[in-house]
């Protein structure tokens, strides 16, 4: 009775969590451009993706964002974790918390207060503060999971380095960077997914010469839900479930 219990439990949660995506992803493949109105199977809609010039353009700004951004999250995430974990300095508890708040902040804060900034500072909305919105909202991610797994690091290997002669360049370049190569890269992956679904922010603080897929999907739905919209909706999280997933095995053969 037990294990039914817990069955029908697990059952639950997945359906409450998992239902809609599968309900989205049945429809992608609707005939009927009225998506509650089944009409037969059909791959049209996926076809139909590859002729629309303006969802490819969005589609190749988002690609283009999401690994820049995450390139350059994840260079300025792991020095920062390097520096978190190898030395101690003034300022060195608020730079940790801070990392956390950044974590925990609504997206729409951050979204605002970098457009408040942007505005400020006289910059014109467009690739570049789009751009420093996702490393903003990527680093902190970055960050946490490289220190993570610098805490697991034997510290005397570091130690016996510098007691050979190793210079701190050849200490981070040929034991620090290694070691901690499979969250550098799980880091990488789990900032290109979140840049690549990210609304919020991209919402705030890009204009209007340059749309990214999730703004362009926004829209789209504005006017209606689509087959061809679920179409986009389903490569996106096949996208994104791989990301994810590669990113989750990295962590765990290291853990």
């Amino acid at each position: 009775m037990n294990r039914f219990v817990k069955a029908v439990y697990s059952g639950l949660v997945y359906c409450f969590l998992y239902l809609p995506l599968v309900t989205m992803g049945v429809y992608s493949f609707n005939a009927s451009k009225y998506s509650l109105s089944w009409k037969g199977f059909t791959l049209k809609w996926y076809g139909k993706l590859l002729t629309n010039a303006s969802l490819l353009d969005a589609a190749m700004h988002s690609l283009t964002i999401a690994v820049v951004s995450a390139t350059v999250a994840c260079a300025i995430g792991t020095l920062t974790a390097f520096l978190l974990h190898q030395y101690r300095f003034v300022g060195r508890k608020a730079l940790f918390a801070s990392i956390f708040v950044m974590m925990m902040s609504p997206d729409i804060v951050i979204g605002i207060s970098l457009l408040v900034l942007f505005l400020a500072a006289g910059l014109t909305l467009g690739f570049g503060t789009l751009l420093m919105g996702h490393v903003t909202l990527c680093t902190p991610f970055v960050a946490a999971t490289v220190y993570s797994r610098f805490r697991d690091f034997d510290a005397s290997v570091v130690e016996a380095a510098k007691d050979l002669g190793a210079s701190e360049r050849q200490v981070l370049r040929y034991i620090v960077l290694p070691m901690a190569g499979p969250a550098v890269l799980a880091g990488w992956l789990l900032s290109f997914t979140m840049s690549l679904d990210d609304v919020i922010v991209s919402f705030f603080t890009t204009g209007p010469t340059y749309e990214v897929l999730p703004l362009r999907i926004y829209s789209m739905v504005r006017l209606g839900i689509k087959p061809d919209v679920n179409a986009l909706s389903v490569l996106m999280i096949l996208v994104t479930i791989t990301a994810v997933v590669l990113s989750w095995r990295l962590i765990k053969e290291k853990t």
